[in-house]
């Protein structure tokens, strides 16, 4: 569901780049102010696995059409909101600055669509009514595919509403939507099975991930070694190896468009913001399409080229995000004790009296 910037009209993603900075300012914000010592591995590692994991899409019966998890909702259940929706905008980052996966001018849409509606939406108000407090195998499964179908469901209608607002295509929006809502819908009943798997999976090795109390549990106080290495695993086969065996059927957004418009490519006007954008991206994206340039492809296999992009992509996020969560990381109050016999200004410590015996 990644937009290219043909979809996109200088207006509307200039304006969706400054709804999305404000969402990140204000998760970085709510970030800052949580005490939790150790969710910045745990953002690095999460990225990483999910930016592998969209490489691997997975086709859809039926449709000619495939889909790839979006994520969001793995990253808030694990994360809270607030660290997933900056886990999955360094994931989108990455992908739109080496990879040429969604256009610079869409970059605040793609983010927006596929991290607001997850984080913020679908999974306090879906996920958490129905998992609660205290997780079992059942709530997960509901909760998960019911949030994970909602999520997506508001995503493709967004993407819907920014394309049609945009005006630089001829996609009617009553057709495209019909287009987009379905397949997305079977998507995302997809994707709801795999974050079922993955966070249940996580909640039998640490359920203090799942299980958490009205003031949430601190990552910090959890030992999460088991959880780091099992994700790291996870993200080396799934961006080295299990991506050669992603589905070469178009996604669910490029399935609705060429049903609409037909097959050729849609041709945004020209415009001097669209085409100085679109020259950066040129020279950040060092393996476009998740591969080696053409000049370098002659003597490499495709295999090998999608390896080392899934590879160097996931470390590309881990970096990303772990550095945003050990720069926002806010470590707790410093604990002072203070003696009855000796007094000190107590500024911003955590006091702690200890009475002589």
């Amino acid at each position: 569901m990644h937009m290219a910037d043909a979809l996109i009209s200088p207006v509307v993603g200039g304006a969706m780049w400054a709804v999305t900075g404000a969402l990140t300012a204000y998760s970085a914000k709510k970030l800052n102010e949580e005490l939790d010592e150790r969710k910045a591995p745990l953002m690095g590692i999460l990225g990483a696995f999910i930016f592998s994991a969209q490489m691997i899409n997975f086709s859809i019966p039926g449709t000619g059409s495939s889909g790839h998890l979006g994520g969001g909702m793995i990253l808030a259940i694990l994360l809270g909101p607030y660290a997933a929706f900056l886990a999955i905008a360094s994931v989108i980052a990455v992908q739109a600055l080496f990879f040429a996966d969604g256009g610079l001018l869409a970059l605040g849409c793609n983010i927006f669509n596929l991290g607001f509606f997850p984080c913020f939406v679908a999974y306090p108000l879906i996920y958490r009514k129905i998992a609660g407090g205290r997780a079992a195998q059942g709530r997960i499964l509901t909760a998960s595919v019911l949030s994970a179908i909602v999520g997506l469901q508001m995503g493709a209608f967004s993407v819907v509403l920014e394309t049609v607002a945009s005006g630089v295509s001829e996609l009617p929006f009553a057709l495209f939507t019909a287009m987009m809502l379905p397949i997305h819908l079977a998507i995302g009943a997809i994707e709801g099975l795999v974050t079922s798997a993955v966070v249940s999976a996580l909640w039998k090795v640490h359920p203090e991930f799942i299980e958490r109390t009205p003031a949430p549990v601190s990552a910090g106080s959890l030992p999460i070694q088991k959880a780091l290495l099992g994700l790291g695993l996870a993200t080396l086969f799934a961006a080295g190896v299990f991506s050669w065996f992603a589905s070469t059927h178009p996604d669910g957004l490029e399935w609705s468009m060429a049903r609409v418009a037909g097959a050729g490519a849609i041709k945004p006007p020209d415009s001097a913001v669209r085409s100085a954008i679109g020259r950066v991206q040129e020279k950040t994206a060092l393996l476009p399409d998740y591969d080696f340039k053409q000049s370098e492809a002659a003597s490499t296999s495709g295999e090998t080229g999608t390896s080392i992009a899934g590879l160097v992509g996931a470390g590309l996020t881990l970096a990303l995000a772990g550095i945003l969560g050990v720069a926002l990381k806010k470590r707790g109050p410093e604990k002072c004790i203070l003696l009855p016999w000796k007094p000190r200004r107590l500024g911003k410590c955590r006091v702690v009296l200890e009475v002589a015996r």
